[in-house]
């Protein structure tokens, strides 16, 4: 009887020792992150709104030296299945993908094979002659001015949730005829540079860049669950899924089916990304001389540095160097930054559109970081801000005239208005405070390197001139016209053709207005703008140049907007 009792208790005991040795990883695990208990209860707090079982949410990571001291989920990887976001869920990383896309070509680079200011076309046979050198470099600093991808793509009837890949992306750069601006001559957003990109590390490696990484990338760094998804057909294990929000309460999925690499589709989790990051200042990979020539900042052609350097900005945060990127596409959100001479990274991924990760990474990057510049500047002083009073303009009704609705070439959109003497401006939904600085020149309130010149242009148009670090912008002011006789307004309709795009648009009228026509999309409402600029709700295509011949008839027009500029379509009889 004894004898069969000690075998039971023996044999409970080896039964139970799995699950006592992943309680005691769980105890392990808890107290490796070596935060005390207010800091856990902040950070906690920052996630509060995404932290239950209803809603898409968070998955975070903080960095320090060579340990990842914080890593936590915060609501679900999967609505339909329940299933909870934890530091293993992997997500899309969207742009963030860009630095390791980037790190490629600097490796290609460190070993002879390519150098960064060759000619794209030594490895791009197919992309057209525009008459133009369009180094790697500008590839990479986004200064090359070839068009964005994603908007030809949505202007030639491809939706963003419609099965993209590298192929299909290839196919349609190598029609375009024109560039956004000379090479060097600006700095403007482009995807197209990073898909190009990957073709180069295939063309000059003979892999793609999903097999050049995971060889020349991942494993070394021991980054086990990273890779770049070019597939959409294949099963990810972990993966969480996409959302939008409907109303307070419910989601929508938010379909993503990218088979394509580069400017993209890196899929990784808070683990895996954490040795990245220990990467810029402890190197496993590569050296100093790598990191270096990863976050040179990019120059333009008359000298300006700009903030981007190789698929990665880098900047400074309370007076320390600072290394980051956001990331989105479709109902993903993602950023990550680090601080190298502090040795620590912070990382916020979302599955939700409307969640904005870098807010919550600077803020939780406020709980460890202190500006210790200012802190010895201002010992024993005590430091004056300005009072938002002082925006108050004394000489108010001088400047109604420049109140009202602008617009630039690219499409960009602003209203400045004036409210209890004091200047708003107001893009992108937003609403900043202005301050005179000068006769008819503001600034923000907040951010006084960014500048506005109100004036008269040569046509005597009412203009303002933007300035921002490494860049400038003319908008001119404008009023809707919406009380155009019906016999004039038919001057605009008919078909127009993009030989580019291989596609159509048609302009009709319809109930006294005109509306933009795709068999793709539905239709739209255009708003005349005096008689040449007409604008719409498309986000690819939301400003239209008319093009007119010599009798001042309408031959077409060109899609002036975001990231696409003097994309001709022309009009068929």
């Amino acid at each position: 009887m004894l004898k069969k009792r000690i075998v039971k208790t023996i044999t409970m005991k080896i039964r139970t020792l799995p699950l006592l040795f992943v309680f005691f990883l769980i105890l392990y695990n808890a107290s490796s992150q070596s935060l005390p208990d207010s800091t856990i209860k902040k950070i906690d707090k920052l996630f509060a709104e995404w932290d239950n079982k209803n809603s898409p949410g968070c998955a975070v990571g903080i960095v320090k030296n060579d340990s990842l001291i914080f890593a936590k989920g915060y609501g679900m990887a999967n609505l339909e299945y329940g299933v909870p976001i934890t530091p293993e869920t992997i997500f899309h990383m969207a742009s963030v993908s860009k630095q390791f896309t980037a790190y490629s070509t600097v490796l290609l680079a460190k070993h002879g094979k390519l150098r960064l200011d060759d000619d794209i076309h030594k490895y791009l046979s197919w992309f057209p002659d525009l008459k133009e050198k369009i180094t790697i470099r500008n590839l990479l600093n986004h200064t090359s001015g070839i068009r964005d991808q994603w908007q030809l793509l949505a202007i030639a009837g491809t939706r963003l949730d419609d099965v993209i890949t590298q192929d299909h992306i290839v196919k349609i750069l190598s029609k375009q005829q024109a560039l956004n601006f000379k090479p060097g001559e600006r700095y403007s957003y482009s995807n197209s540079g990073f898909t190009m990109l990957a073709e180069i590390v295939r063309s000059v490696s003979g892999q793609t860049l999903r097999q050049f990484t995971d060889s020349a990338i991942f494993k070394p760094l021991r980054m086990d669950n990273t890779r770049f998804h070019d597939d959409y057909t294949e099963i990810v294990k972990n993966r969480s899924y996409s959302y939008n929000r409907k109303d307070t309460l419910h989601y929508e999925n938010n379909i993503l089916s990218y088979s394509n690499a580069g400017a993209t589709s890196l899929f990784t989790n808070i683990n895996d990304m954490s040795k990245w990051i220990m990467n810029f200042y402890d190197h496993k990979l590569g050296d100093q001389k790598d990191i270096d020539q990863l976050t040179q900042k990019g120059r333009l052609n008359n000298g300006k540095e700009l903030d981007y350097a190789l698929g990665i900005s880098v900047n400074t945060y309370k007076s320390w160097k600072q290394f980051s990127h956001s990331g989105g596409d479709a109902g993903y959100r993602t950023f990550i930054m680090v601080f190298p001479d502090l040795k620590m990274g912070f990382m916020v991924f979302s599955n939700l559109g409307d969640v904005n990760p870098a807010d919550k990474a600077f803020k939780m990057a406020d709980l460890f970081i202190t500006d210790t510049t200012i802190k010895d500047k201002n010992a024993g002083k005590k430091v004056n801000k300005t009072d938002s009073s002082a925006a108050i303009l004394k000489d108010a009704p001088g400047f109604e005239k420049y109140m009202g609705e602008y617009i630039s070439d690219e499409g960009v959109q602003f209203t400045f208005k004036l409210d209890h003497q004091k200047i708003y401006w107001e893009p992108y939904g937003q609403t900043y405070l202005l301050m005179k600085t000068d006769k008819d020149t503001f600034s923000m309130f907040v951010n006084p390197d960014v500048k506005f010149v109100f004036g008269i242009g040569h046509s005597r148009d009412t203009i303002v001139s933007e300035y921002w670090p490494g860049n400038n912008r003319v908008l001119f002011k404008y009023i809707a016209d919406t009380t155009q006789p019906d016999k004039q307004l038919q001057a605009y309709t008919g078909v127009y053709y993009c030989p580019e795009l291989d596609c159509k648009y048609g302009i009709a009228l319809k109930d006294h207005r005109l509306v933009l026509i795709n068999n793709k999309y539905n239709d739209t409402k255009l708003t005349l703008i005096g008689t040449d600029h007409l604008l719409s709700d498309f986000w690819w295509m939301n400003h239209l140049v008319l093009i007119r011949n010599n009798r001042k008839e309408i031959t077409g027009f060109e899609v002036n907007s975001g990231r696409i500029m003097h994309l001709q379509f022309n009009k068929i009889e």
